[in-house]
């Protein structure tokens, strides 16, 4: 977790249930972009709701499948000839 976080509303907002406030949020918790006080909050309503739960659960398989389904690395020509561009942006800027 950074130290550029900016703590989630501690109360859901007007006519929203808790739930939904949980949902809202549900991926900065997994992209690990909450407070720690705001993880607390979330692990503990997920622990006692089901539903929640499950859709944890299910996005995080989805972040997973598409982490590993995103590992394949561009050609080492494609990559060489953007670090020699980098290169010149940097000795020329």
């Amino acid at each position: 977790m950074s130290g550029d976080v900016t703590p989630i509303p501690h109360e859901p907002a007007e006519g929203e249930s808790e739930c939904e406030h949980a949902l809202h949020h549900l991926y900065e918790y997994l992209d690990s972009e909450m407070t720690e006080a705001d993880e607390d909050r979330m692990r503990a309503h997920v622990a006692h709701c089901s539903p929640c739960l499950a859709e944890l659960s299910v996005e995080e398989l989805v972040k997973k499948l598409v982490k590993r389904s995103c590992a394949e690395q561009a050609p080492a020509t494609l990559r060489l000839r953007i670090h020699e561009q980098l290169t010149v942006m940097r000795t020329s800027g």
